[in-house]
C-alpha cells in the first residue's frame, strides 16, 4: 500500500511547485545579495573613466556600452528584489535621462551597508527608519551646495548650456564632450520653443551614418531621411509641399466592378482614361503651387512619369512617424488620398537636396526660416556600435537641457558634493539618539562610492584620495572633486570644480539618489518571497541529431 505523506503548514495552502524563503538568511540577505550582483556590474561603468560592458541579448545583437540604462535593460533581470533596483534605474532614465547608473550603484552600496548592520544585529525596520531619516536630511543639504545665481539661465545661451551638458556627456564619451556637448547645445537651442519649459525631446532627430569620424558631424536645421528621391529631380529650392499619406497611384474603387470591353478601341480608350484621371490628379497638385510630392506608400509607374513631366520631385517616406514629423516640420497638413490640395494644405521648405554622404545617399531637408520645428543631429563614426554609443551620449545630454529647462540649479561635480553629503551626513548621525544612528552613519559611509569608484575606473588610489578630499571639505572649501586628468599640479587630483567647470544637474542629483534610497527602502521591507510555479508546460528539449519535428 502506497503511503502518501499529508503536506502541512504552508505546504499545504500553495499549488504544489511553488517556492517559498521567509527570514532574514533566506529572504532578506538573498534579496541584498542580488541586488549587490546587479550594482557590481553597473558600478564600473560609472564616470567619465568608466568602463564599457559587451551585452548580447536573446536576439543575438550586439551592445557595447557603458550606459548603465541600457544595460539593465537588455540583462532581461529574473530576480525579483534585483528587478526593483532596474526599475529605479529605468525611472531615472524616464524622468531625468541620466543618473541611472547613480541610482543603481548608490541602492547597491546602500543594501550592502544594510547587509553589515543586520548582520550586526539591528532589526530591517530600524534600518529604513535610519535611511528615511537620512534621505530627508540629504535633500536638506543638498539645496544648500546648490551654486549661488545658478537659479535663473538663459536656455538659448550656449555657453550655459554647454556648461551644463559637459558632465552628463563626458560620462558617456570621454575626451569627445567638447564636440558633443556644443553640437547638441546648437540642436537644442534651435527648437527651443518660446516657453522652454515645453521643450520636447522628440524634435532632435539622430542620424547615423557608417563613415568619416567625429569631426565630420554636424547639426543640419530640418530632417535628414535616409533614401534617395524617387524621381530625376534631385535638388529643389523654396518650394510648397504637398503630403500624401496612402501614396501616389491611380487607386482602385471603393467597391467591386466588373468592366466588360467588347472591342481593341474600346480597350485603348480604358487606358487612356486611365491615363487622363492619373494626369489630371497629378496636374491639380502641380497647379495648386507645389513642387515636392511626399507619399506614404507606393508611388506608381504613370504617376511617376506625369510627376516627371511636370517637374515634380517626388520623396517616398514610409514610416508614418517620420511622415509626422515632417509634417511638423515643415507645416504641412497630410492629405488622405491623391487629390488637389488646398492652399492651407501646402507646407514650404527652404531646400530639398540629395547629398551622398560616406557612400550612402540621403535626403536633407532644410527649413532655416520661420518657426523652426526639428533639428537633426548627423553623426559619423566607423562602426555601428561607435555609432550607437554616440547616439546614447546625444541622447542624455537632449534629455540634460530638457532638465535644465525646467530647473536650471547646479551643484559641484567630480564626487564634491557626494563627498560633502557623507561629511554633513556623518555629523548629522552623532547629534541623533537610538539604533537609527548607525543607520545614518552607514548611509553617510555609502556616499564614498561615487569617489571610490571614479578613482578606481581611472586607476587612481581611492583611499588616498577619499582622505585627501575628506580633508580639504573640513577646512570648509567644499568645492573640492577629483580631477581625473589632473595629478601633475600640487593639488594632485584634488581640486576645486569651479576651476575645472564641471558641475551637475541639481534635479539629476535629488532624483537618482531618492529614486535609490526607496528601491533600498522597498527591498528592505520584503520579509518573505512567495512564488509560483511558472506558467507553462515542460521546456522542449533539443532534438538529436536527424530527427525531424514529428
Amino acid at each position: 500500500m502506497a503511503f502518501s505523506m499529508q503536506n502541512y503548514g504552508i505546504q499545504s495552502m500553495l499549488k504544489e511547485g511553488h517556492k517559498h524563503l521567509s527570514g532574514l538568511e533566506e529572504a532578506v540577505l538573498k534579496n541584498i545579495d542580488a541586488c549587490k550582483q546587479l550594482s557590481t556590474i553597473t558600478r564600473t561603468s560609472l564616470g567619465p573613466d568608466g568602463m564599457n560592458k559587451m551585452v548580447i541579448n536573446h536576439l543575438d545583437k550586439l551592445f557595447v556600452t557603458n550606459d548603465a540604462a541600457t544595460i539593465v535593460n537588455e540583462l532581461e533581470v529574473q530576480h525579483p528584489a534585483a528587478k526593483i533596483l532596474v526599475l529605479a534605474g529605468k525611472a531615472q532614465q524616464e524622468e531625468i535621462g541620466d543618473g541611472a547608473n547613480l541610482t543603481i550603484s548608490f541602492a547597491g552600496e546602500l543594501l550592502q551597508n544594510a547587509e553589515e548592520l543586520i548582520r550586526t544585529g539591528l532589526h530591517p525596520s530600524e534600518i529604513i527608519s535610519g535611511y528615511t531619516k537620512a534621505i530627508s536630511k540629504t535633500i536638506e543639504v543638498l539645496e544648500e551646495l546648490v551654486e549661488k545665481g545658478s537659479e535663473s539661465m538663459d536656455v538659448r545661451d550656449k555657453e550655459q548650456v554647454v556648461t551644463r551638458m559637459k558632465a552628463a556627456v563626458a560620462s558617456k564619451q570621454y575626451g569627445l564632450e567638447d564636440i558633443l556637448s556644443s553640437l547638441i547645445a546648437d540642436a537644442c537651442i534651435q527648437v527651443c520653443p518660446k516657453n522652454p519649459a515645453n521643450f520636447d525631446v522628440d524634435n532632435v532627430r539622430v542620424v547615423k551614418l557608417v563613415g568619416g569620424g567625429l569631426h565630420n558631424c554636424m547639426v543640419i536645421r530640418g530632417m535628414v531621411l535616409k533614401g534617395d528621391a524617387v524621381g530625376s529631380i534631385k535638388h529643389v529650392e523654396k518650394a510648397k509641399v504637398a503630403v500624401f499619406v496612402s501614396g501616389v497611384d491611380s487607386s482602385a474603387t471603393e467597391t467591386k466592378g466588373t468592366v466588360l470591353i467588347h472591342s481593341a478601341e474600346q480597350l485603348e480608350n480604358y487606358a487612356k482614361t486611365e491615363e487622363a484621371k492619373v494626369e489630371e490628379l497629378i496636374k491639380a497638385v502641380a497647379d495648386s503651387g507645389a513642387k515636392i510630392i511626399v507619399s506614404g506608400g507606393a508611388v506608381g509607374e504613370m504617376a511617376l512619369h506625369f510627376c516627371e513631366r511636370y517637374k515634380l520631385m517626388v520623396l517616398k517616406i514610409s514610416s508614418k512617424f517620420e511622415l509626422r514629423r515632417f509634417c511638423r516640420t515643415t507645416g504641412t497638413a497630410a492629405l488622405l488620398k491623391l487629390s488637389q490640395p488646398k492652399p492651407d494644405d501646402l507646407g514650404f521648405i527652404d531646400s530639398v537636396s540629395v547629398e551622398e554622404i560616406g557612400g550612402s545617399r540621403v535626403t536633407v531637408v532644410r527649413s532655416e526660416e520661420g518657426g523652426n520645428k526639428v533639428a537633426t543631429v548627423v553623426l559619423r563614426g566607423s562602426t555601428d556600435s561607435i555609432l550607437d554609443d554616440l547616439e546614447r551620449a546625444v541622447d542624455d545630454g537632449v534629455n540634460t537641457y530638457k532638465a535644465m529647462c525646467r530647473d536650471s540649479r547646479i551643484v559641484p561635480g567630480a564626487a564634491a558634493t557626494e563627498i560633502e553629503l557623507a561629511r554633513r551626513l556623518k555629523e548629522f548621525s552623532f547629534k541623533e539618539i537610538g539604533l537609527d544612528q548607525y543607520a545614518i552613519a552607514k548611509f553617510a559611509e555609502s556616499f564614498e562610492l561615487v569617489p571610490r569608484t571614479l578613482s578606481e575606473n581611472a586607476g587612481l588610489n581611492p583611499m588616498d584620495i577619499i582622505s585627501k578630499l575628506y580633508e580639504k571639505h573640513a577646512s570648509g572649501n567644499t568645492k573640492v572633486g577629483i580631477d581625473l586628468r589632473g595629478g601633475d599640479s600640487e593639488d594632485g587630483v584634488c581640486k576645486d570644480v569651479s576651476t575645472m567647470n564641471i558641475w551637475d544637474l541639481y534635479v539629476t542629483k535629488f532624483f537618482a539618489l531618492k529614486y535609490a534610497a526607496d528601491a533600498a527602502c522597498t527591498v528592505l521591507r520584503v520579509d518573505q518571497i512567495i512564488m509560483a510555479k511558472p506558467a507553462g508546460g515542460p521546456a522542449r528539449r533539443d532534438q538529436p541529431a536527424g530527427m525531424d519535428e514529428d
